[in-house]
């Protein structure tokens, strides 16, 4: 509803109707001139809007988003048209350099995820954490995302479907032996995911069309329907999609990414019929988030893209039903790529403290010395 009234700000007896009101003080004003005459008030209470909701520690990951999306579009929005949009206008020129850039590594690299309490993923929720994983030294107190000292609580596990079809009525073909290595793929793009935007699927539906891209841009086993003959190379072709840049890292990164996938695999108990639930979770989750997606995309290409993916996770949690025996093999072989990555990691952390002792300190070697000086 525009403000009655005269202009605040206009020049005494020039004073044009009111259309627009400052949002911190409530001051009426009519024009873009006369907004930037008001000075930074307005800026300064959307962009504090933004950062409160950025450091508040019980921000949601919708909360967090939303924030995100109205400063990208009022920064859109200056652009456009500026003149039709004085409430926004000058917002992102009085943003200092140092919080532009802030502002873009938010949304470019995943790092507002960070800003909210550590994020535990639902599979921890109870039961043993995998022995298996303790013989192979995975750490526990590696957790994702900044550590203080009370996270927020595991969610509920996503249900599992209560019917599932068996395999021989969703194809006249016996499965591929090689199906088995898309398991590691797709779960280590569904961990990635769920870290980068904070266990987000079921959280804001704004957010899905991105979090599925996300997902397919990670697991070539949907997005791309790459095959794979290892469960190495099955891991490999997601960190190298994650490593490449086109995705943001997230808080687990690949190896954390790996790790988790070895405990979806592991799943909360060895004993038949408890080991499987966690995969049949995860599949079921992200199905159930692609169909949920494709109304929100446009028609063509990227919906028949959702279209296929949903439907092969579908496929893969039937797989996974039959033949949970396969899932302790892989869920190790996931563990073990991911101790052979956290090892390399430490053995080149290790060099490079080498090099800095060498070195005095610094990053990078000191400049050379001359060999031969010039006389005077």
């Amino acid at each position: 509803m525009e403000p009655a009234g005269p202009c605040g700000l206009c020049p005494a007896g020039e004073a044009r109707p009111a259309r627009y009101t400052c949002p911190r003080c409530n001051v009426p004003y009519c024009s873009l001139p006369c907004y930037r005459a008001h000075g930074a008030c307005a800026e300064a209470f959307y962009r504090d809007q933004v950062l409160g909701e950025l450091r508040g520690r019980t921000a949601s990951p919708s909360r967090l988003a939303g924030a995100l999306r109205r400063l990208r579009r009022q920064r859109e929005a200056e652009a456009e048209a500026p003149e039709e949009r004085p409430g926004l206008g000058g917002l992102w020129d009085r943003l200092r350099p140092a919080e532009r850039a802030a502002f873009e590594r938010l949304l470019s690299r995943g790092e507002a995820g960070r800003l909210l309490p550590p994020w535990r993923p639902w599979w921890w929720r109870g039961g043993a954490r995998a022995p298996l994983l303790q013989e192979l030294r995975l750490r526990e107190d590696a957790e994702p995302g900044p550590a203080p000292p009370e996270p927020e609580p595991a969610a509920a596990a996503p249900p599992v479907p209560a019917h599932i079809p068996a395999l021989e009525r969703l194809g006249g073909r016996a499965p591929s032996p090689l199906l088995r290595f898309q398991l590691p793929n797709v779960l280590f793009a569904y961990a990635h995911a769920q870290g980068l935007y904070h266990g987000g699927l079921d959280d804001d539906p704004a957010l899905l069309p991105d979090l599925c891209a996300t997902v397919l841009g990670v697991a070539g086993a949907l997005g791309a329907r790459q095959t794979f003959r290892s469960t190495r190379e099955a891991l490999h072709a997601a960190a190298h999609a994650l490593r490449a840049g086109a995705h943001p890292p997230g808080p687990l990164g690949a190896r954390g990414a790996m790790r988790e996938a070895a405990r979806l695999l592991l799943g909360e108990s060895a004993q038949p019929g408890l080991q499987k639930r966690h995969v049949l979770a995860a599949l079921a989750h992200l199905a159930r988030a692609f169909g949920r997606a494709r109304p929100l995309v446009p028609a063509g290409p990227p919906r028949e893209r959702l279209h296929r993916a949903r439907k092969k996770c579908q496929y893969l949690l039937s797989w996974t039903n039959e033949h949970e025996d396969a899932l302790t093999a892989l869920g190790l072989d996931c563990a073990r790529e991911y101790r052979a990555e956290e090892d390399e990691a430490g053995q080149v952390e290790a060099l490079s403290g080498e090099l800095r002792r060498l070195w005095g300190g610094g990053p990078r070697p000191p400049p050379p010395r001359p060999l031969i000086q010039e006389l005077a």
